[in-house]
């Protein structure tokens, strides 16, 4: 992990609890010319990606920032974001992918997407590379989410490599029906 003070490329995510990590790894994923599927420790859905920041500013805002709770279902299907990423459509994660925004509004070297797609990527894919077995295939998992994390990807020629800077609770309001 980088000092506190240093920039690091940086995100703020959801990592899927165990039952749903088991639940992916039961996919095929036996590789295929071209696609590379991503290790299940590093499986999460992205609220934001900050790029480069200060760390110790990221986590300064996310102590103030005020994390509605979240209800993720994930599915129904397994499908292509793009044409270089085989993933898990994540719903129920708007708000809590707003609130983010929020709280970070200013830091980071990228703007928060326009419009959120909540997902779980498994898989990258290489340019023309046909992905067969696995896009289509259904996936049901529905979920809590109990925390947030703000996560540094570091850039390696195997892969990225992950590691939790913190965590923060996200909360669930009692009087909110519509999040039940």
């Amino acid at each position: 992990m980088q000092q506190a003070g240093a920039m690091a490329r940086l995100f703020v995510a959801v990592v899927p609890p165990d039952e749903v990590v088991e639940m992916l790894r039961e996919l095929p994923r036996k590789d295929q010319r071209g696609v590379r599927f991503l290790p299940p420790e590093n499986w999460h859905a992205t609220l934001r990606f900050l790029g480069d920041a200060h760390i110790d500013d990221v986590v300064e805002a996310m102590n103030r920032a005020e994390l509605p709770g979240a209800t993720a279902r994930v599915g129904p299907a397994i499908d292509l974001l793009g044409s270089h990423s085989v993933m898990a459509p994540v719903s129920g994660l708007e708000r809590l992918a707003r609130a983010v925004d929020d709280a970070t509004a200013g830091l980071g070297t990228l703007e928060p997407r326009p419009t959120y797609r909540g997902h779980i990527t498994i898989a990258r894919v290489r340019r023309g590379a046909v992905v067969r077995k696995v896009v289509g295939m259904l996936c049901d998992a529905i979920f809590d989410v109990r925390d947030v994390a703000l996560i540094e990807s570091r850039l390696r020629p195997e892969g990225s490599q992950y590691s939790t800077v913190a965590t923060w609770p996200s909360h669930r309001d009692p009087y909110d029906v519509a999040a039940s």
